[in-house]
């Protein structure tokens, strides 16, 4: 029986990436999280988790290399998708360290721990991030892999640290990895400091009469190409079993582009509720922005034949139903 490590299990991805490997391979899932990491996004996996049925859940700290060695040791993995990460932009101008260290030598601590562990070789995904281009000019449209770095933030100085690591393990020591820059993907379990996710919230919450209807929102005009977070671990797995290549790296994102300002709109034009106003708060921007985030894809598409199949209007309305569903069962949320 193949075994796969997923670090992060609990977040957005990789609460995914677990659902679409138990539907689609007869692996076992051995998933790291914290003891303090919310559970929300993988409550539907406790039952089988309690049965031992091929999920399996460890602790480990990317802060921690012994509890690293430790799940390593345990598991001895297949497959490893390290999707383990202080994911959100904004917090890291506010706890760079904590970035920096979580991101960038908590992806050194977990490679040499993999590479360390006697009689194991497993394919390895690292998972940067988009953000690592930045800032980029509009003749350099659309991004590919060979754009250069101008991260602008915190975040994304750590994961040009991430990416440049897993490079650097394939070349030097010999392990399999390969590294991805997804683009802007969300949907349903979507954490609620990420913009789209805030404001299908904030809509949910104004047609239950919770708060005022009025959205409040940071920079709007920033261009982003959106993907569904199920097309995102499709292509995930993909990378780790179609042909892989060691030392790879590769932009995936989808098709459809617009700014976050359509993107609300959008979102406002799906709901029932007559009147929406929308007001820009100065605390939800950023000191920098990434404001031209549109991908060339064509590297890994050539490779694996992975393209995404859904929709960019099925995935907000799917992430707005997931909000609807958390405010109807009578969760009480901050107005972030």
């Amino acid at each position: 029986m193949k075994k796969a490590l997923i670090t992060g299990i609990t977040g957005m991805v990789g609460s995914h990436l677990a659902d679409y490997l138990l539907e689609h391979t007869d692996w076992d899932i051995h998933g790291m999280c914290r003891w303090r990491s919310p559970q929300d996004n993988v409550k539907h996996l406790i039952p089988r988790m309690n049965q031992k049925d091929r999920v399996f859940f460890l602790y480990g700290d990317l802060r921690d290399y012994i509890s690293l060695q430790n799940v390593v040791e345990q598991v001895r993995p297949d497959f490893v998708f390290h999707l383990a990460a202080q994911s959100y932009p904004s917090t890291s101008f506010t706890s760079p360290l904590d970035t920096l260290d979580t991101n960038i030598q908590g992806t050194a601590r977990l490679l040499e721990a993999l590479r360390r562990c006697p009689g194991i070789d497993p394919c390895i995904h690292v998972c940067a991030s988009s953000e690592v281009f930045g800032r980029v000019s509009s003749e350099k449209l659309p991004i590919d892999e060979e754009c250069t770095f101008h991260p602008a933030s915190p975040y994304a100085i750590s994961k040009v640290g991430t990416d440049l690591i897993g490079r650097f393990h394939a070349e030097a020591y010999g392990q399999k990895v390969m590294t991805t820059r997804m683009f802007t993907h969300t949907g349903p379990r979507r954490g609620d400091v990420f913009a789209e996710s805030s404001f299908a919230k904030q809509i949910a919450m104004i047609e239950k009469e919770m708060i005022p209807p009025t959205v409040n929102v940071g920079n709007l005009d920033s261009l982003r190409t959106w993907s569904d977070v199920r097309d995102a671990v499709r292509a995930y797995y993909m990378l780790l079993t179609v042909n892989p290549q060691p030392g790879e790296y590769y932009n995936i994102g989808g098709e459809y582009s617009c700014t976050v300002r359509e993107m609300l709109d959008y979102l406002i034009s799906i709901s029932p509720h007559p009147s929406i106003e929308v007001i820009v708060d100065p605390t939800r921007l950023r000191p920098i922005d990434a404001n031209l985030q549109v991908p060339n894809t064509l590297k890994f598409r050539n490779h694996t034949g992975w393209k995404p199949e859904i929709t960019f209007e099925q995935t907000m309305k799917d992430l707005l139903d997931y909000w609807r569903g958390r405010v109807q069962s009578g969760e009480v949320f901050p107005t972030r």
